[in-house]
């Protein structure tokens, strides 16, 4: 898990191979506008700089909510996906919500993990109330290396234009296109609620697989569990702020080095999970490089392979994801054909949250 440096080179293989780092071509901007149905959601560059984000209170909404969710659901047809994890909602729309129906939102999220949304008019509701709506379930968190809406820097763009050229470069130096992650886990309070909503997708593939950690921890014997408790680990944007420069891309706000337990708790549900992931962390604090890889290993690989307690989402059209950051691993998958003319195309919202409550203080 330790980094390794990356020196910039116009022929280093993709970090994220769903993400653009840099503006395309005039060439490829005037192709990406003509084929994508959301050309005002395309990836934009705005030459601002970020700074810390200051420390803030933080109080859950789903701690608000009625724990029957009657508003919720009075009128929604509920489907569970798995039996660990995973519900589908449809007859509800996010754009119509009560406040009181966003809080009951909150705590069947805190408690299923990911709920999808069918049947959305989210996608056409404007940023600005995109924005304001993710906003209800904490900070918004501005992403420092990929595009934007102009002028709503908590859009995070998810671009895929269909580049078969970039994709067959990518899998020179990788086997897969799979990264597991929670999204913003080094600042100092990543996000809790995550809202993906898709604005066009292929239409076989390009799905997101979502892993529940706190499942993932409870399968750990109560010794390892005992020894994991006690764990701290450095999660860094250092290596994502590093590959956007050495690519010609903008980095808008110095990296960051934050210490997180290996072993969090939920603050709704009071569920301890594993905090850990293949993207953003340094290392255990006070182990050796080798220790530290062949724990960290070893945790990522049990999470990445419990096909018992993972969802596989598909992305159909008018769909909404919203998910908890603090009990989830999840990847994008690129399994479908580059050189269709259906890119994959969605944009991201994060709510940031709680520090991290350690299990074992």
């Amino acid at each position: 898990m330790a980094p390794h440096s990356l020196e910039p080179t116009e022929e280093a293989p993709s970090y994220d191979i769903n993400l653009p780092y840099k503006p395309a071509s005039e060439k490829d901007q005037h192709k990406q506008e003509k084929v994508s149905k959301y050309p005002q959601y395309l990836p934009q560059w705005e030459p601002i700089f970020f700074p810390p984000c200051p420390e803030f209170d933080f109080f859950d909404p789903a701690l608000r909510a009625d724990k029957e969710k009657k508003t919720l659901l009075r009128d929604a047809e509920v489907k569970h996906i798995s039996p660990k994890m995973g519900t589908e909602l449809s007859g509800v729309q996010l754009s119509s919500m009560s406040d009181a129906a966003k809080d009951e939102l909150a705590l069947l999220v805190s408690e299923r993990k990911c709920v999808v949304l069918r049947d959305q008019n989210f996608a056409d509701w404007g940023p600005a109330n995109q924005q304001n709506f993710a906003a209800y379930f904490g900070k918004p968190n501005y992403q420092p290396v990929t595009g934007s809406v102009p002028g709503f820097p908590g859009f995070h763009i998810i671009y895929r234009d269909g580049n078969q050229a970039e994709i067959d470069k990518f899998f020179e130096h990788k086997m897969t296109s799979t990264l597991w992650h929670q999204d913003v886990s080094y600042e100092r309070q990543p996000p809790g609620y995550v809202i993906l909503c898709i604005l066009q997708a292929p239409e076989v593939g390009g799905d997101t697989v979502f892993a529940s950690t706190a499942e993932a921890y409870n399968r750990l014997s109560p010794g390892f569990q005992s020894v994991l408790e006690g764990l701290r680990a450095t999660h860094s944007s250092e290596k994502m702020c590093g590959f956007a420069r050495a690519n010609g891309g903008l980095c808008r706000k110095d990296p960051i080095r934050t210490s997180h337990p290996i072993v969090r708790l939920h603050p709704v549900t009071g569920e301890k999970s594993l905090f850990v992931n293949g993207e953003f962390i340094r290392g255990i604090d006070g182990w050796k490089d080798p220790e530290s890889d062949i724990l960290l290993n070893f945790l990522i690989d049990h999470i990445t392979k419990g096909h018992d307690f993972q969802v596989r989402l598909s992305w159909k059209p008018k769909s909404v994801v919203i998910f908890d950051n603090r009990t989830t691993c999840h990847t994008a998958t690129v399994d479908y054909d580059a050189r269709s003319d259906k890119d994959r195309h969605m944009f991201r919202l994060a709510s940031m949250a709680e520090v991290p409550i350690p299990a074992k203080e």
